[in-house]
């Protein structure tokens, strides 16, 4: 008689077989590549160039050559470092939040601060393009919750009115720039609703950090809302060109709450302080460079516009996300690969990532690309379905 553990595995083989079989023949298959250098990345999230800045290079070795290269601890054993509280301290100021922390990926930190301070019996109401972050930490947390429309600001309102119970916990959950679609919620509107309605605001600046605001703080600091905002989370590892997150709040109990409960954060090795100490300089380098920032987002808006007209079905906006909406999952595949093949690193985004029917090019502008690669990556787009004219249709109906 086979051992136990044998009819296991080769259980567990099965399932695993089945369920990747079924993913490929639905054009869904993931699979990790080595990234290997191309003529133009416009995959990417190194907005603006500071993962390779001399500056922010230069902090990391001074760093490296005064202390060690790992925090080889929990935060609370002795992880905790001078480079780290430093980097607090200037995240705070940079923002105006009295209070803050860090957390080692930004996955951590959504997933943790939301299944930690939330709670069963709260009420969250949730954009429906939120992150997945985000929805790992709210099952987390046991609390109950409503997606509302994508930037849908009056089915939000009418979700309050008709959940107003004031003796409960309310959240409002949204994004500064949606990653897959590239667009931002109206922040002023927000603002209204949360004085009317006394929500706690729970913001992701992910992908607005550099982008927008004076000094490259993100969206509510460009709308003027700061102060509104609740919790206001941002990552090291994107426009700042490191790793790591954080999460800047009005009260010192919460930071507190979230050091003594959230087991992410107890309990796991902390933030290189090599990565601590760049990110610092590389806040100071997002400063310098906030005065550009207007170019890039002009430039946006002619990209989008350029690819519009030449038929291509891409959504106003002037984040350095640009969706280009292709329809069709193999279509998708195929026109990504032309890409690579020819020098452009692409993200192709499929579902469930992004909607069924809404498999996409997922372009990240960068401050350095030059507007001359831009039009050469127009022209092989342009290239690609003069080659493959049955998978037009499909694309036309990923358009409409």
């Amino acid at each position: 008689m086979p051992h136990s553990s044998t009819n296991s595995v080769t259980l567990l083989d099965q399932r695993c077989a089945v369920a990747l079989s079924e993913r490929a023949q639905r054009q869904r298959f993931r699979e990790l590549r080595v990234a290997e250098p191309v003529r133009v990345n416009l995959a990417d999230n190194d907005y603006l160039g500071l993962a390779n800045d001399s500056a922010v290079k230069a902090a990391v070795a001074k760093a490296l050559a005064a202390g060690p290269v790992s925090a080889s601890s929990s935060p609370l054993v002795r992880g905790y470092q001078a480079a780290h509280a430093e980097l607090e301290t200037t995240l705070c100021a940079w923002h105006g939040f009295p209070h803050g922390m860090l957390w080692n990926t930004g996955f951590m930190a959504n997933q943790a601060m939301l299944g930690t301070l939330a709670a069963p019996g709260d009420l969250i109401f949730a954009d429906r393009l939120m992150h997945h972050s985000l929805i790992a930490g709210i099952l987390k947390s046991g609390a109950k919750f409503t997606r509302f429309p994508h930037n849908d600001w009056d089915a939000l309102e009418r979700l309050l009115e008709t959940k107003n119970e004031t003796d409960r916990i309310r959240w409002v959950i949204t994004e500064s720039v949606y990653s897959m679609d590239g667009d931002s919620p109206d922040f002023a509107r927000l603002a209204k609703l949360k004085s009317k309605h006394g929500f706690l605001w729970y913001l992701d600046e992910a992908h607005a950090l550099g982008w927008y605001g004076p000094q490259g703080q993100g969206g509510a600091a460009a709308a003027g809302v700061t102060a509104e905002v609740d919790v206001l989370v941002g990552t090291l590892g994107k426009a700042l060109g490191g790793m790591g997150a954080y999460a800047l709040f009005h009260h010192s109990d919460w930071r507190d709450f979230l050091v003594n409960n959230a087991g992410e954060f107890i309990y796991s090795t902390y933030l290189s302080p090599l990565l601590a100490a760049g990110a610092t300089a590389a806040i100071q380098r997002m400063r310098e460079l906030s005065s550009e920032a207007e170019s890039w987002r002009l430039r946006s808006r002619r990209f989008r516009a350029a690819l519009r007209e030449q038929g291509w079905s891409v959504p106003d906006g002037d984040s350095p996300i640009v969706p280009i909406v292709v329809g069709d999952d193999r279509a998708v595949c195929a026109l990504g690969r032309h890409l690579r093949e020819r020098g452009f690193a692409v993200g192709a985004i499929r579902p469930p990532t992004v909607p069924e029917g809404s498999a996409r090019l997922r372009i990240s502008l960068k401050a350095m690309t030059a507007w001359a690669d831009l039009e050469a990556f127009i022209a092989e787009l342009n290239i690609w379905r003069a080659q493959n004219p049955p998978m037009l249709e499909s694309m036309m109906k990923g358009a409409r």
